[in-house]
């Protein structure tokens, strides 16, 4: 069976994983700028207190997992009013723990922490199909993964960046199939979640090459053709055939990136009965013909 979150995070390409240790102790607090790419953390031991921008604050405990999939500026703090320091994500030390607060002694809190890049043309469209926060809570294999990540990323063993990948990968769809559900943000998850609409997202992932109408997704749904788009469009946040048309483009510059297919081929895989519609369309969402984009990539 067609999995559409497996097929998104294996479009976006994740990689250049960096983690690090960070405590905190005493009255502190930090301001981080918009960083935009994917950052996450663990709480290994303490509390904590985290405003992510545009979001309601979360106290952080033991056990919790947060994943921010295109971080914007956010505050961490312990417990106590302070005026937090700002700090710019991109100029941290790559060596070392980071300590925030009173230095020395037993911190209040103890957390793992990293970033890592998406390498996909589409990562602004796959990740918008994802929550702004994802935050879990007495997960025990995300803790066992970002140790994972942790160990992987101290040491300079063969094969480390494959590994540090597919640790990655599997951190995504741990922490997003943690919070899929119907309190879930628009967006994927949320309609992978919906009994009646995922059927018809896996046939769209399926089959990207079919001419698919409003109305065969909706027989697939078991709904009429108006409530499936309302439903639809309510639940991912984007109408049927826009979700449609960025998947394809997705696949499409992925195809032109990674291989040496001739543009008739990508257009009939994508769904396009010749080459110079699929060109239009192409053009149209990118900015640039197909020829072009696969030359540049």
């Amino acid at each position: 069976m067609v999995d559409p979150l497996t097929d998104v995070i294996a479009l976006l390409q994740p990689h250049a994983v960096f983690s690090k240790a960070i405590s905190g102790a005493g009255r502190w607090g930090v301001r981080y700028a918009d960083f935009g790419d994917p950052s996450f953390c663990a709480v290994l031991e303490g509390a904590c207190r985290l405003v992510v921008d545009g979001e309601r604050p979360v106290t952080l405990q033991a056990g919790d997992f947060v994943l921010l999939p295109s971080t914007p500026g956010f505050t961490m703090s312990g417990f106590e009013p302070v005026e937090p320091v700002r700090i710019d994500p991109k100029s941290m030390p790559t060596t070392g723990d980071v300590r925030h607060g009173t230095p020395g002694g037993r911190p209040d809190v103890r957390l793992l922490g990293g970033y890592f890049m998406f390498d996909s043309a589409d990562a602004a469209l796959l990740v918008s199909l994802m929550p702004t926060l994802v935050h879990v809570r007495g997960v025990e294999r995300l803790s066992t993964l970002v140790h994972l990540v942790g160990e992987e990323c101290a040491t300079e063993r063969s094969g480390r960046e494959l590994v540090l990948q597919r640790l990655v990968e599997l951190l995504l769809i741990e922490a997003l199939r943690s919070t899929a559900g119907d309190d879930s943000p628009p967006g994927l998850l949320r309609g992978l979640s919906d009994a009646q609409l995922a059927p018809a997202i896996r046939r769209m992932h399926a089959e990207p090459s079919r001419s698919w109408t409003v109305a065969q997704l909706a027989k697939i749904a078991a709904l009429s053709r108006s409530t499936f788009f309302e439903r639809f469009t309510r639940t991912l946040g984007v109408r049927p055939m826009e979700y449609l048309l960025g998947w394809r483009m997705a696949i499409a510059r992925d195809l032109l990136r990674r291989s040496d297919l001739r543009i008739a081929e990508v257009a009939e895989r994508v769904g396009y009965s010749t080459a110079s519609t699929f060109s239009t369309a192409f053009t149209r969402h990118t900015g640039q013909p197909p020829s072009h984009y696969a030359r540049a990539s």
